[in-house]
């Protein structure tokens, strides 16, 4: 089984890529790719990635920001469906997404109903954690105002920049997959003081690393 394990940044899958370094499974061949911030960056190394060797199942880990006060920091959460939160026009002082424009229908694939939906079919033990959905910005959120009028429009319960071209990636290509996250921080005036990205990436390896070990085991 050949397993693909991506991040935005080497840091975010540290604990993880240690973890490889020390235990080998013939059965299971395990890869990472970094594949940079931002869904620019997302698009292209995956995509020449997957062209060039196609895996079994494609998992995409890294750490989050969160709508929902009430989440502790380093909750760990699988991304069920996702969407592209600032891909479109502004009219005057609305913002119209591309489906809005008709530029996009809602069934064009490889989205359903204006978002990308991960069934999960194909994947292996999905990790039992609780399922959600993301938007996917180029700009991190840091006012009250862009984080309202992504909830009204989205209602997601998390946000990050690489997500939905994870996703469209995967989808496209029929390849399983799923997002882990972790969240470090609150979508929320921007305040570093508060946010916990130690905790969020100590959780989100632990995870990982759990998955993976267990599917040695049944193998």
């Amino acid at each position: 089984m050949k397993i693909l394990v991506t991040a935005a940044t080497p840091f975010e899958i540290k604990p993880f890529s240690d973890y490889l370094s020390g235990h080998h499974n013939p059965d299971i061949q395990l890869t990472t790719l970094v594949h940079g911030i931002g869904m620019m960056h997302t698009a292209y190394h995956l995509g020449r990635h997957l062209a060039a060797t196609r895996p079994d199942l494609v998992i995409q880990a890294g750490i989050a920001g969160c709508f929902d006060h009430s989440w502790e920091m380093g909750k760990t959460v699988i991304i069920e469906r996702e969407q592209f939160g600032d891909l479109g026009v502004e009219d005057d002082q609305a913002f119209k997404d591309l489906f809005e424009t008709n530029l996009w229908q809602p069934d064009q694939p490889p989205f359903t109903n204006k978002q990308l939906v991960n069934l999960f079919e194909g994947v292996p033990n999905l990790p039992a954690l609780e399922q959600v959905s993301g938007v996917t910005i180029n700009t991190v959120s840091g006012s009250e105002r862009t984080r309202q009028k992504l909830v009204d429009k989205y209602n997601p319960a998390v946000e990050s920049m690489e997500g939905a071209a994870f996703h469209y990636a995967c989808l496209l290509e029929k390849i399983p997959f799923f997002q882990l996250r972790s969240i470090s921080n609150y979508v929320e005036v921007r305040d570093k003081s508060r946010w916990k990205i130690p905790l969020a990436i100590q959780q989100l390896n632990e995870t990982l690393i759990t998955y993976i070990e267990h599917l040695r085991q049944i193998h």
